[in-house]
C-alpha cells in the first residue's frame, strides 16, 4: 500500500526565475542557513542551479526511503495588502503555486500541495487553477499569512474547496518557525466554519502546542472530531525536541486514531530535531541506538513514531483522504518517464 507524507516543505530564493522569495529579515536569521542545510543545499548551489534543486534533493532522498512512497510538497502564499495584492514587506516566505506545480511534474514521488490566500480578489479562480494543475490539497499558515479561518467572508472560498474536493491543511497551535506570528489565528476552534461548510480540514500538528483563551489548543480541537466527520489531523513534527511527549499525548486519545494522518514536517527531521536520543527515557538505550542508526530521515521518522506507539494503519490513511489511487500513481510515473525524454 502507498504511504504518503502529507506535510513536506519546499524552499526557494528566486534563483532560476522561480518567483520564490525569502524576506531579508529571515535571510539574516540563523534559521535561513539551518533550513537550507536541512534541504541539503547551499545558497551558492541555488544561485548556480536554481530553486528546482530543492525539489530534486527532496525527491532523491525520498526515493531512497523504504517506507514512504510519496510526499505532498507545500507551496506558501504570502500576506496580501488591503487591495488584495501580495504584500512583500510583510511576507517572510513565498513559494508560488505555478513554480511548485511545474517542478513536481518532474518527480512522480512529489505531489503538489497548493497555497492560496483567501483574501486575494481572485482566490476562487486560483483554487480552480491549482486543482487543474494537480493539487491534492491547499495549505494555510494563518499566523503568518494573516488569515482568520473563522472569517465569514471566506464562505465562498470554503464552498469552492468543497466543490473541488480539495482538503485544507491548516496550521494549528503555536507557530515558531518564522520571525513573527499572530498565534491567535491558529486557534483550532476557528476551524468550525470551514467544517460546517463541508471542507475536509486537516489540522496540522494536531494543535499540540500553545493555548487559546486560557485552554490548551489540543483540548479545543478534540471536541470537533466528534462533531465533524470531515476533520482530520496530521502528526507531523510531534517528535521534535521542542514537542517531547506530544505524540504520546495525541495517541492517548484512541477515539481520534481513525482521523490521524502521517506527516513529517520535512525537512525538519533531517536536522536532528527529531533524534531518537531525545526520547531515550521512553525508548531505552538499545532502541534509541537502533533507531539513530537509520540513515534515511523518512525511514527513521516512521520507525521512531511506531516505536512510540503510532498505529501502523495511520501510515496508509492519506491515500483515501487525498483521493490518490493507483491509477493516479501510474499516470504520475508515466508522466515522469515522458518528462525525462525532454531533458
Amino acid at each position: 500500500m502507498t504511504v504518503i507524507d502529507i506535510h513536506c516543505h519546499a524552499a526557494g530564493i528566486g534563483a532560476g526565475d522561480s518567483g520564490c522569495f525569502i524576506s531579508p529579515k529571515l535571510r539574516r536569521s540563523w534559521k535561513y542557513r539551518f533550513y537550507l542545510s536541512s534541504f541539503g543545499v547551499t545558497d551558492a548551489e541555488l544561485g548556480r542551479e536554481g530553486d528546482r534543486l530543492v525539489l530534486r534533493r527532496l525527491s532523491e532522498r525520498l526515493a531512497a526511503s523504504s517506507r514512504i512512497q510519496q510526499a505532498v510538497v507545500l507551496a506558501m502564499d504570502g500576506v496580501v495588502d488591503g487591495g488584495g495584492q501580495l504584500d512583500r514587506d510583510r511576507t517572510e516566505m513565498y513559494i508560488p503555486n505555478d513554480f511548485l506545480a511545474d517542478a513536481c511534474r518532474h518527480y512522480p514521488n512529489l505531489l503538489f500541495g497548493a497555497s492560496v490566500n483567501p483574501l486575494r480578489p481572485d482566490a476562487l479562480e486560483r483554487l480552480y487553477a491549482a486543482a487543474a494543475a494537480g493539487a491534492v490539497l491547499v495549505k494555510w499558515l494563518p499566523p503568518i499569512q494573516g488569515t482568520d479561518p473563522a472569517d465569514r467572508r471566506l464562505i465562498p472560498y470554503y464552498r469552492r474547496l468543497a466543490e473541488l474536493g480539495l482538503p485544507l491543511l491548516t496550521h494549528t497551535g503555536l507557530e515558531e518557525s518564522f520571525t513573527r506570528a499572530d498565534n491567535a489565528l491558529a486557534d483550532p476552534a476557528r476551524l468550525r466554519l470551514p467544517l460546517e461548510e463541508g471542507v475536509t480540514v486537516i489540522a496540522a500538528h494536531c494543535a499540540t502546542s500553545g493555548r487559546s483563551n486560557g485552554e490548551a489548543n489540543l483540548a479545543r480541537l478534540l471536541p470537533l472530531f466528534a462533531q465533524f466527520p470531515n476533520l482530520y489531523a496530521d502528526i507531523s513534527a510531534l517528535t521534535q525536541v521542542n514537542r517531547l511527549g506530544h505524540l504520546e499525548r495525541v495517541l492517548a486519545h484512541r477515539e481520534i486514531h481513525s482521523r490521524l494522518l502521517y506527516g513529517t514536517d520535512m525537512p525538519l527531521p533531517a536536522t536532528g530535531l527529531t533524534s531518537p536520543w531525545f526520547h531515550l527515557l521512553r525508548l531505552g538505550p538499545m532502541e534509541a541506538r537502533r533507531l539513530a542508526a537509520i540513515g534515511n530521515p523518512w525511514d527513521q521518522d516512521v520507525a521512531l513514531k511506531l516505536a512510540l506507539g503510532m498505529p501502523e494503519e495511520i501510515l496508509f490513511r492519506a491515500v483515501g483522504v487525498l483521493g490518490i489511487d493507483q491509477t493516479t500513481k501510474n499516470c504520475l510515473t508515466q508522466r515522469h518517464r515522458d518528462t525525462e525524454k525532454t531533458f
